[in-house]
């Protein structure tokens, strides 16, 4: 038979060291004994279940105080005056981490991949499984060094840089490009514009924070390559034209002296 709850001895204590009653009050009992000693039994009974504490190492169930089950374990069966608390382990994805009174083990917890988890350390028979984020998440709540809800890293948008990379406590930073330089978001700098001319050819677009200049082959002028062919025509048909007419001056010239020449002979002969 289990000894009474330290509380039940207290209560006894109590009623055993109490100041002796008055006349009056011995009168009153000696005139109604038996409503008077009902009375005194039902207020004992309800002080004692007011007041009713367990030993840290047991618990309370109902009026009795058992004996708790050891962690990784749960109740069987409760204990009662002819017994003893009965405890059985807890099966394979449950557990109790503490001595306890529960009739079920603790469901372990699931670190759920969808929710950005992954399992740091595996549940036993005695502890919760402990979480931790997914390669590109961090955590932002957490007990202890269980994570229990974590968010994937922001990302840094076209025309910035990653000034600091995301970890599983702390987000991703990101910084603006400076002026003259570019980034599609995901390096950790900006990179310099393309100089065209250093390259020797043209700037088709130009650079942006966000994107490099477009270089290309320079551009022939359409002017200059239709005008000085047309002009070395116009040289060559002008010079042609010079010399046939010289080429005829000559020739009218020359056909002027012979007919002088003929007549002078003639008026000479004649």
């Amino acid at each position: 038979m289990l000894k009474p709850p330290s509380s039940q001895i207290s209560v006894i204590w109590f009623l055993r060291t109490e100041e002796p009653l008055s006349l009056e009050d011995q009168m009153t009992l000696k005139r109604n004994p038996l409503s008077s000693a009902a009375f005194l039994i039902i207020l004992i009974k309800v002080f004692i279940t007011l007041s009713l504490t367990c030993h840290p190492a047991e618990y309370l169930i109902g009026s009795e105080c058992c004996p708790r089950c050891s962690a990784g374990s749960r109740v069987k069966t409760h204990c009662n005056e002819y017994r003893s608390t009965s405890c059985l382990p807890c099966v394979d994805g449950t557990f109790t981490d503490k001595p306890n009174g529960l009739e079920q083990c603790t469901p372990c917890t699931n670190c759920a991949a969808g929710s950005g988890l992954k399992v740091k350390r595996s549940c036993t028979g005695t502890s919760d499984t402990v979480c931790e984020p997914l390669q590109g998440f961090y955590c932002i709540y957490s007990v202890g060094d269980d994570c229990e809800t974590a968010q994937r890293h922001s990302s840094c948008g076209p025309g910035q840089y990653i000034s600091k990379h995301g970890t599983a406590s702390t987000d991703t930073e990101c910084s603006d490009c400076r002026a003259g330089t570019f980034s599609d978001g995901t390096s950790a700098s900006c990179q310099p514009h393309t100089q065209c001319e250093d390259l020797n050819l043209q700037e088709k677009t130009a650079g942006t924070s966000a994107a490099d200049a477009q270089c290309g082959e320079r551009g022939v002028n359409v002017g200059a390559a239709v005008g000085v062919p047309v002009a070395l025509v116009l040289i060559i048909v002008a010079a042609g034209v010079f010399l046939w007419f010289q080429k005829v001056s000559v020739e009218t010239e020359k056909t002027r002296w012979r007919t002088s020449d003929i007549s002078e002979w003639k008026w000479e002969t004649s």
